[in-house]
């Protein structure tokens, strides 16, 4: 298992009331198996949240009038996510803060990359999560699930030589050849 579970203000207990512990276990464990060292993240984690019934429940706008979505959104839980970015972890709270204020949501789950930069003196980014949910309250206060991913590098990044090997790139054409 490459990811951290961190609860804040009950939450837990709001996913049991809502019968989704396992659902939600799963759904993390789902993702953590497919997005491990892949490239395409983005789309992976969108299909993967659709496959484990976290789009398909109804809207996921939080704004009205606004394309601003939720990544999921299942039996009043709503989930926010950014694999490539820590420093995420302010919108993603935001954005889940906007659907609780709302009555949209009753509880969020946000999901980030554990990897941060190794000179970074503020320790480790599960305990940088607990210090930044900590220090925004009473700003941000719904019931709040925190999950850290470490995805590992993208698969073609550990061998660049065979990477490198097996890419080819398409022929180049010569643009003074191709007159009308």
């Amino acid at each position: 298992m490459s990811f951290e579970i961190l609860h804040f203000r009950e939450s837990e207990r709001v996913l049991q009331g809502k019968n989704l512990i396992r659902d939600f276990q799963a759904t993390m464990q789902y993702l953590d198996d497919v997005l491990y060292g892949s490239l395409y993240r983005r789309e992976l984690l969108r299909d993967g949240l659709a496959e484990m019934g976290w789009r398909n429940n109804g809207s996921l706008n939080f704004l009205e009038g606004r394309r601003y979505q939720f990544k999921g959104y299942r039996s009043g839980i709503g989930l926010e996510a950014n694999l490539s970015f820590y420093e995420y972890i302010l919108e993603g709270l935001f954005r889940l803060q906007i659907g609780y204020d709302k009555c949209l949501i009753e509880g969020g789950i946000l999901l980030l990359t554990a990897k941060r930069s190794e000179k970074s003196p503020y320790g480790t980014s599960a305990k940088m999560a607990v210090e930044d949910v900590e220090l925004l309250y009473p700003t941000i206060f719904l019931p709040l699930t925190v999950v850290l991913f470490d995805l590992g590098e993208p698969r073609y990044l550990k061998n660049p030589e065979t990477a490198s090997k097996n890419f080819q790139s398409p022929p180049i054409s010569n643009p003074k050849e191709a007159t009308l």
